[in-house]
């Protein structure tokens, strides 16, 4: 059939997509095999690992569902070609091949949210992730980047499904904020959200300045990953200093008027974690403590590979020379990723969170140094 033929040639000229699919097809087999064990006697005699079993189950189906799609998808095109191939040159074989066509490009498109999957094999990336924004000097002016760079990670993180709970904020003297913590949950979201890890320029007219002169501003992020129940970091009581605050910004009867935020200060190691997200201090210390764990085996790993530099995502000091991606409004517009020379004219988009283009080149990257290490 001419579609099997098209569909073929396509296969030849991306190896790695077909990779994908083979690996796919695995994951089916695999989840068989599974599903059978979830049906057997005595499965939850074990709470614990019934619950790991029922984990991997959906996980495999959140790969498999996307791969049905494609197969309807290309199906339905199929038909498609089969009605125009039986019209005559006309309207109505014209219609055939353009909803042939749209089929076609919605079962890329979900191709492409696979094969970005595939290139998280990371032991964190499925987890959720804790994100913390930092604005860098230069007052008022680093602060509203932030809080730019803020409202641009929230849409991304809506476009791919995730959800955000912030955490803790802390509004700039005049304007922005001058950092902000947020939980990012859902599959993959530490995969996706550590691809942006790292120092952000801007460059543009400053609406603060009454010249309107060209400022400079930097804000950086840091990423480290939710721990599973299984992965157990010790912090004893003797090691933490334990701060109460009042809750900033907007809150009812309670949130603003009693000591509920938290801020966590690891002695050992100056790691420092705060939240203000619930009502009550047990329940804000509680998610302050699973951030702190999380940062502290995030740095525990990078202590073992002697690579300091990676806790703070290759950003070092929020300063020049050491920004990962520039953003460009004056006097030109771009936005430009300098460790992949990906950019991209279309500033607004990036900052309404279309970063898929940066964050699919840097995967990608990243799969051939590991592979050209290997």
């Amino acid at each position: 059939m001419r579609i099997s033929g098209l569909a073929s040639r396509k296969c030849e000229a991306r190896p790695r997509k077909c990779e994908v699919i083979f690996d796919v097809l695995g994951r089916s087999a695999t989840m068989r095999d599974l599903e059978a064990q979830t049906t057997a006697p005595g499965f939850w005699d074990d709470p614990n690992k019934a619950k790991e079993l029922l984990g991997r189950v959906n996980e495999i189906k959140a790969v498999l569902g996307p791969f049905s799609e494609i197969e309807k998808a290309v199906e339905e095109a199929a038909v498609m070609v089969e009605l125009a191939d039986a019209e005559e040159a006309g309207p109505q074989r014209d219609h055939a091949l353009i909803d042939a066509g749209r089929d076609l490009e919605r079962a890329e498109g979900i191709f492409h949210k696979l094969e970005m999957q595939s290139l998280l094999s990371g032991k964190l990336d499925r987890n959720n992730a804790y994100v913390s924004l930092h604005a860098g000097a230069g007052g008022t002016e680093s602060c509203d980047w932030a809080s730019m760079l803020f409202r641009m990670f929230q849409r991304f993180c809506s476009v791919k499904g995730f959800e955000v709970e912030v955490l803790d904020v802390q509004p700039g003297d005049e304007a922005g904020i001058k950092n902000a913590t947020f939980a990012v949950r859902g599959p993959y979201a530490y995969g996706f959200m550590k691809c942006e890890r790292g120092v952000h320029r801007l460059v543009r007219i400053s609406p603060f300045d009454s010249n309107k002169r060209r400022h400079t501003s930097f804000a950086s992020l840091d990423v480290v990953a939710e721990l599973d129940d299984d992965i157990d970091i010790e912090v004893l009581d003797k090691d933490l200093r334990v701060d109460t605050y009042r809750s900033s910004g907007s809150g009812g009867q309670h949130v603003n008027k009693t000591d509920s935020a938290i801020r966590l200060t690891h002695l050992p190691t100056g790691v420092v974690v705060s939240c203000q997200a619930e009502r009550s201090q047990h329940a804000n210390r509680k998610k302050a403590m699973k951030m702190l764990q999380a940062r502290l085996y995030e740095l525990e790993l990078d202590t073992k590979r002697k690579e300091m530099e990676r806790f703070y995502g290759q950003k070092g000091e929020i300063s020049w020379g050491s920004q990962i991606r520039s953003y460009v409004l004056q006097p030109y517009t771009m936005v430009k990723d300098h460790r992949t020379d990906t950019e991209t004219s279309n500033v607004q988009a990036v900052l309404d969170g279309g970063l898929d283009a940066f964050v699919d080149a840097y995967l990608k990257q990243n799969q051939k140094t590991a592979s050209a290490g290997k």
